[in-house]
């Protein structure tokens, strides 16, 4: 499983990280040139939680975090401990937990900004761990922590050596593999969700490998009614996981 990042930057990772785990935050350097209400209540926050100010400029804040998304405030913290293994964390589900796993496997998401939005996305929808393949798959950095807004600290995600073998151990598991395809007949709306769930969504325009494919349980879709032919990949994401919340909760 990815440790967190050393560097954490934007106002909602950083404000997340400190008030979940304040004692991880090293030192905060923020952008002395922004005196604005929301970096005033930021600096007024950091310093209530006794976490080191330094004060910065933009250009210093930009090589540290290499983007300059960085909107004025970089944290440097230590990694958070978390689940080890997906086999851990599976434990743990069927030991104490009356809630089915509920999970989301990505074949050939690599761009960092779509890896954001899904964890933030599965944190959202309460899903339990994101799975990826370790040879064609993003790796948690800071620009997917930023954009995660948070999930990167809360949402475990595991990058497994091979993904249709870990398809099927989580099958012997008893979790139902579903993957997203456009040809599938059956839509996301026709399938029942409130069972142990695996949910596999490919990239955006390749869609899932073959074998990824093949390992499925079944295939389902998402009912496209205008011009365009798919999802973004987090979107769909959103609208898988929060149909099985749906479900679970209705």
């Amino acid at each position: 499983m990815s440790s967190s990042p050393k560097v954490l930057f934007g106002f909602h990772a950083v404000g997340v990280r400190i008030k979940t785990a304040p004692q991880s935050v090293f030192e905060v350097f923020f952008d002395v040139s922004r005196r604005d209400a929301r970096m005033r209540q930021f600096v007024d926050r950091t310093k209530e939680a006794g976490i080191r100010l330094i004060e910065s400029d933009g250009l210093r804040l930009a090589k540290m975090c290499g983007s300059h998304g960085h909107q004025g405030v970089v944290a440097r913290v230590d990694a958070l401990a978390q689940v080890k293994s997906l086999d851990e964390l599976l434990e743990q589900l069927e030991a104490g937990s009356d809630e089915p796993p509920l999970l989301l496997v990505l074949d050939g998401v690599t761009d960092p900004h779509n890896l954001g939005a899904c964890l933030r996305v599965a944190d959202g929808a309460g899903a339990h761990a994101v799975i990826a393949p370790k040879d064609h798959a993003a790796g948690i950095n800071a620009t997917v922590a930023k954009v995660a807004s948070g999930a990167a600290e809360t949402m475990p995600y595991f990058m497994v050596t091979n993904l249709a073998r870990t398809l099927g151990e989580l099958k012997e598991r008893n979790i139902w593999c579903i993957g997203t395809s456009d040809d599938a007949p059956k839509t996301i709306y026709d399938v029942k969700l409130t069972g142990p769930v695996a949910l596999v969504l490919g990239a955006e325009g390749e869609g899932m490998r073959q074998l990824t494919r093949k390992t499925c349980d079944e295939l389902v879709s998402i009912p496209m009614r205008g011009a365009v032919e798919s999802l973004n990949v987090s979107v769909a994401s959103g609208v898988c996981l929060y149909e099985a919340l749906r479900q679970r909760t209705g």
